[in-house]
């Protein structure tokens, strides 16, 4: 399980760091910084939350809760 944990953690650091740059390529220069980095911050919050429910999702399957 600790494996596990530390794959999932690996996974949400990149995506993250994938999600504010790719944000950051599609609105930067568009917008404000403010607002840019608002716009970054919102994203890696609903990426964050997705990324926490499938990690919760294969750990309680493969504890066989679920």
């Amino acid at each position: 399980m600790i494996v596990e944990l530390l794959v999932f953690l690996l996974a949400a650091i990149f995506g993250l760091i994938i999600t504010g740059f790719a944000v950051h390529m599609f609105v930067g220069g568009l917008v404000s910084t403010e607002a840019e980095y608002q716009i970054i911050g919102i994203a890696c919050l609903l990426v964050a939350c997705a990324i926490m429910y499938m990690a919760w999702d294969v750990i309680a399957k493969r504890a066989g809760r679920k």
